[in-house]
């Protein structure tokens, strides 16, 4: 019998820099402060894309506890540096009103290959997600779980959504950052495979035709990390509050110990197609958590209360294994918080009927993803 999989936990986010007066994106950050953030976080800050964002990830973790416990250090440590050039961070997967065309790439090689090779759609990357590793040493078992846990992904977006916003927009959509991400290649739902061998071979294939160089240039929404032995978990938006992030965790990491669970039982979830699965995917970039999944089974939509109460019964045995049983239950307050893509628009329409612009009702919209973000 093989071993039990480590299940350790590690989450990567992006933020958004933004100017404290203007509450518009910083282009061009100091230098000092991306050197002085290195140090400050002792390697767990990098650049990202544009230099208006930013990304942390954490250590690997032995609990979602120290995991959300580490980004919360980070938030805070970042925001407090950054408040001393006037900037803060936001933790939101677009800004209510930055223009993507005014944005500033950041100068490394994989950065400007990137840009040469997608053009204006790498450009209009102005989006900030949440990933999510989980600790599977067994090849094998990464795809077989891969294929099985992308039936819950739509479930995880929903509850994640920060993005209604684009360009000083309501887009109406709850995660507008799929539809700007989605413009790439190699994005979605990941494909099902019979096996490791038959994965890297098909991520041969395409390395040999030299467009790309290895399977860290599949952006999938899950896929195997090409760092690490984990499965990498990519469809969140990123949570403006840090324990809505926490729970996106435990939720991710209680299904694969659910579903490797099963699999020591010689039993596995039902497989749907891509199709079903991707409908659900855009009822949750749309509707978020208001307007229901479909249940495959039932063939009909489903509130999302209804289908949540049922997934936290069912992940309830592994989250206890996992000791995240409270995180796994914070789901339900999301569902009665609103996510922040439902606290954004509330924001912005107190503010325009309290007699604000639109302008002004936007920047509200800022002002409270600032305090959020670093919210416990």
């Amino acid at each position: 019998m093989r071993p039990a999989p480590s299940f350790t936990i590690g989450i990567e986010e992006e933020y958004l820099l933004v100017d404290r007066a203007s509450r518009d994106l910083v282009a061009e950050p100091p230098v000092v402060l991306m050197e002085r953030g290195e140090a400050l976080c002792e390697g767990r800050l990098t650049t990202e894309f544009l230099q208006s964002q930013l990304e942390v990830a954490t250590r690997k973790c032995g609990s979602v506890q120290e995991a959300a416990a580490e980004i919360v250090e980070l938030r805070s440590a970042l925001s407090e540096l950054a408040g001393e050039f006037g900037i803060a961070i936001i933790a939101a997967s677009t800004h209510p009103f930055g223009r993507w065309s005014t944005q500033l790439p950041t100068r490394k090689e994989r950065y400007d290959n990137l840009a040469r090779d997608h053009q204006a759609v790498a450009r209009r990357l102005l989006i900030c997600g949440m990933h999510v590793h989980v600790g599977l040493d067994d090849d094998e078992m990464r795809i077989d779980l891969m294929h099985q846990a992308t039936y819950f992904l739509p479930h995880i977006l929903a509850l994640s959504t920060s993005s209604p916003f684009w360009q000083g927009r309501d887009t109406g959509l709850k995660s507008y950052r799929l539809s700007v991400f989605d413009e790439m290649p190699r994005t979605g739902l990941p494909e099902a495979f019979d096996s490791w061998e038959e994965f890297t071979r098909h991520v041969d294939v395409l390395a040999r035709a030299g467009v790309m160089e290895d399977s860290s240039k599949l952006w999938w929404d899950l896929r195997p990390s090409t760092r690490f032995p984990t499965l990498e978990m990519r469809i969140p938006d990123v949570c403006t509050t840090a324990a809505h992030g926490a729970t996106l965790a435990a939720l991710f990491q209680s299904v694969l110990w659910m579903l490797w669970d099963l699999k020591c039982r010689n039993q596995r979830w039902r497989s749907y197609s891509k199709m079903l699965v991707e409908e659900n995917r855009w009822r949750a970039q749309r509707y978020g958590t208001d307007a229901g999944l479909i249940d495959f089974g039932l063939g009909e939509v489903v509130p999302f209360k209804d289908l949540l109460d049922e997934l936290i019964e069912l992940l309830a045995p592994a989250a206890r294994e996992l000791r995240c049983l409270d995180e796994l239950r914070g789901a339900r307050s999301i569902i009665e918080d609103g996510t922040s893509a439902h606290r954004q628009v509330s924001t912005y329409e107190q503010a325009m009927a309290d007699g604000a612009d639109e302008s002004e009702a936007l920047h509200a919209v800022i002002d409270f993803l600032i305090e959020e973000t670093l919210a416990h």
